[in-house]
């Protein structure tokens, strides 16, 4: 049986999927965007802020989950510029500094809502 995970904390879903789903002590969560959870808008900035602001939103995801950042097994990084890898790598670094998971990381031709940066994750519970 699936579970749905959803807070408010978090930006709300903008279609049809959720924020996360668990299933048999796994968690799937959707791609995070830099959304502001409080207002929905997009943060300015350029991708320093808006990659704290995707992995603060995935964090809080994680957390609702009943997870963590030390239990995610594997992330997927969509740029819209790998021109911008290294200051995402080292913003990423700081949520991962210790055994980190398992990553891809794809240059994207046109992320949701023009961003530069999406992160999804799988963890455990």
């Amino acid at each position: 049986m699936k579970e749905i995970i959803s807070t408010d904390i978090a930006p709300k879903a903008i279609g049809p999927y959720s924020q996360a789903v668990k299933h048999n002590g796994l968690v799937f969560c959707s791609g995070q965007i830099p959304l502001d959870p409080a207002t929905g808008q997009l943060i300015e900035g350029g991708i320093e802020k808006q990659t704290v602001r995707v992995l603060d939103n995935l964090g809080a995801v994680l957390t609702a989950a009943g997870a963590s950042f030390e239990t995610v097994l594997k992330t997927t990084i969509f740029v819209q510029d790998l021109n911008d890898f290294a200051v995402v790598n080292e913003v990423y670094g700081r949520y991962f500094p210790v055994n980190p998971p398992a990553r891809a990381t794809v240059q994207a031709a046109r992320l949701p809502s023009d961003v530069r940066v999406e992160i999804e994750a799988i963890a455990f519970t």
